[in-house]
């Protein structure tokens, strides 16, 4: 009875599961490769699916950081692209520069200057600067909102802990750190933005390299820059630096302050925006952009006139003489000439950008 039962289909399964084991033991990857079920197979689907569940339940884990870096980043692209020609009007108001120096603080100033670009440059013209803009907007939004989100896990871990103060320092933290990383570019962004003349145009790589020999022009001039930030070997790639720090202290704390009480109420106020996150992140932003610009605008026109300050050949000029220079032509209405200019640019673009981070988080599953 023993040998039959070894000799009929069990034994046959006997030998044949042998078989597939030696071939598995000298084939491996017979085996492994494609897997046998559908569900062992990879697919990007299913790498997006996981890595959403691991930044849904690890707010620490690299895929929120990563996911809110790039939500942020796109965020800011988007928003900056839309008002970019709006931008690049208010850099020249700013900066008093001769050619658009007639329409500043006129109330068709910002029709007639937009028109001139357009009329010399064409829409290339509205748009100078932009590259370099892209380049700094990124990983200045994304560091900018992933550490905020950083920051308010932090200071306000349960709802007990919400008060003004732990939303501004989150909101200034963030903004302060963006800022370190990303000034340089900001800088060359400015430079571009500031030429007018056609002999004055530059490429992207020409602009580094003339901010980058200034620092030959301040070393055999005096000033009244010490000698310490003279040292730095990179210090005219941080002009108008510490004045920028100044103020986005006040921009990016209110800024994220308004729109994050805003947004909480938001619904309790009008019920129009209870199943409308979009529609909500929009106003909420535009409220916040109008508020953080008036609080920190004399700042950035300040911040503005130091970055240009070697653009000529110069020296360069310290926030002193910067605020003295702007305080003697116009008065203290000078700190804020082309703040209407700003309300035009600011409010969209700080709309856009917090509508946009909220809707990429949510398409994210953040």
């Amino acid at each position: 009875m023993f040998t039959s039962s070894q000799s009929g289909p069990s034994g046959q399964s006997t030998h044949k599961g042998k078989e597939r084991a030696f071939q598995s033991a000298n084939s491996p990857l017979e085996e492994t490769w494609p897997p046998a079920r559908e569900s062992e197979r990879w697919t990007a689907e299913g790498a997006w699916r996981r890595s959403r569940e691991r930044a849904k339940t690890d707010k620490t884990s690299w895929d929120y950081v990563l996911s809110s870096g790039v939500a942020g980043g796109t965020a800011g692209c988007v928003a900056k692209t839309a008002i970019a020609p709006l931008d690049r009007v208010k850099i020249l108001f700013q900066t008093s520069n001769a050619d658009f120096r007639q329409y500043a603080g006129t109330p068709m100033g910002l029709l007639h200057a937009t028109q001139r670009i357009y009329k010399t440059w064409g829409i290339r013209g509205l748009f100078q600067g932009h590259s370099a803009t892209l380049m700094r907007i990124f990983p200045y939004a994304g560091i900018k909102y992933m550490l905020y989100d950083r920051m308010e896990r932090i200071l306000v871990p349960t709802p007990d802990h919400r008060t003004p103060a732990r939303f501004f320092v989150a909101g200034a933290v963030s903004g302060v750190a963006s800022v370190l990383c990303t000034y340089p570019l900001e800088l060359v962004r400015v430079r571009l933005a500031y030429q007018t003349k056609l002999s004055e145009r530059t490429s992207l790589l020409q602009a580094v390299r003339s901010i980058y020999h200034e620092a030959d022009v301040v070393h055999h001039r005096r000033n009244n820059i010490s000698p310490f930030v003279r040292s730095l070997p990179l210090y005219p790639f941080y002009r108008g630096f510490s004045i920028t720090i100044v103020g986005m202290i006040p921009y990016a704390g209110v800024s994220f302050l308004t729109y994050g009480t805003l947004k909480r109420h938001a619904g309790d106020y009008v019920p129009y925006f209870r199943d409308k996150p979009t529609q909500r992140d929009l106003a909420c932003g535009a409220m916040a952009g109008a508020v953080s610009q008036t609080a920190s605008y004399p700042f950035e026109v300040i911040r503005r006139r130091m970055q240009v300050g070697g653009a000529a050949g110069g020296a360069g000029v310290s926030w002193r003489e910067a605020v003295n220079a702007i305080y003697s032509v116009r008065g203290w209405r000078g700190f804020f000439v082309g703040l209407s200019i700003g309300y035009v640019k600011v409010i969209p673009m700080t709309s856009i950008s917090f509508a946009t981070w909220q809707l990429l988080k949510r398409f994210m599953e953040l």
